[in-house]
């Protein structure tokens, strides 16, 4: 038997004051875009904005409806929304907010799995890592270089063939 470890460095900044005027902008960018989403059932409303290589700038917010669970998290309203409106264009950054009205907005959240594997795929077909930043409201920020990270072992196109 072989023992193997899966580890990787990420950034961790106090509060938002700490992060570049850009980083500062497109966290503040989520954070607004947390207004727009559609979350009646779960009252957990999420934005998500990217900044695209070309320099477009997309956002997205999580859309519910009454057969909750199902809805579009964030992350995969801004992904489609990319690769309609810019297909094949890499993503540079997203920055990742929200606003949870059951409790504290105080922390970094992570995107779910379905988030994570669509992520990969969007990385596998631009072929280009996408930075993350991640932060509520107020509170610490999270700098991830690669969303890949968050997918170890993961499964992509390459096991189909």
């Amino acid at each position: 038997m072989n023992k193997k470890e899966y580890q990787f460095d990420y950034e961790v900044y106090e509060s938002i004051d700490d992060l570049t005027e850009e980083d500062k902008w497109l966290l503040d960018e989520a954070r607004e875009v947390t207004q727009h989403a559609y979350a009646p059932y779960s009252r957990f409303q999420v934005g998500a904005v990217a900044k695209l290589n070309n320099g477009e700038i997309i956002a997205g917010s999580n859309q519910e409806n009454a057969s909750f669970p199902a809805g579009l998290c964030a992350e995969r309203v801004v992904l489609a929304s990319v690769s309609s409106l810019y297909p094949k264009m890499p993503i540079e950054t997203i920055a990742i907010s929200y606003f949870n009205n059951n409790g504290e907005s105080n922390h970094p959240i992570s995107p779910c799995g379905i988030c994570r594997q669509a992520l990969q795929e969007f990385r596998e077909k631009t072929k280009q890592p996408i930075r993350l930043i991640l932060g509520g409201m107020h509170g610490k920020v999270f700098i991830i270089p690669d969303a890949a990270m968050l997918l170890p072992l993961s499964f992509t196109s390459t096991d189909l063939q």
